[in-house]
């Protein structure tokens, strides 16, 4: 096999602002696709435009945020998130969980998928949430 996936069918997707998706803070790729899944790398509450953290200290803003990233990197997989299987939510802390929980579900209206929830003592750039998703393409 030739290292990149392809002989496996395996498709990885590296996104910026034109494609509505933060650039990358590391080396990864936005998305990963193994035979009918997409595996969506964790995305913070960056603008993708401005490359800046939205909301300040307000989770729920930053949580919309994270969503509408999501989305935008799942709409360039050909997915979306009427398709998530299972999600992965990150929290500085778990005083956040209320209000984060609150905005997560809007997006969710027909159906939620399975959900583990971890506290951790910090995220990049300083944010107070991350997700990241597997779906079906």
């Amino acid at each position: 096999m030739d290292g990149d996936g392809a002989g496996w069918g395996i498709e990885s997707w590296t996104l910026g602002a034109t494609d509505g998706a933060p650039a990358p803070v590391a080396p990864y790729a936005h998305a990963t696709a193994a035979g009918p899944l997409v595996f969506v790398t964790g995305q913070l509450p960056i603008d993708p435009v401005t490359d800046e953290v939205v909301g300040g200290h307000d989770v729920t803003a930053q949580t919309r945020q994270v969503m509408v990233n999501l989305e935008a990197v799942l709409a360039r997989t050909g997915s979306s998130l009427d398709r998530v299987v299972m999600s992965r939510v990150y929290l500085t802390s778990f005083d956040l969980y209320d209000a984060c929980n609150a905005e997560y579900a809007r997006w969710f209206p027909d159906r939620l998928p399975s959900r583990t929830c971890v506290g951790v003592t910090g995220l990049a750039r300083g944010c107070l949430v991350e997700i990241d998703l597997i779906a079906l393409r």
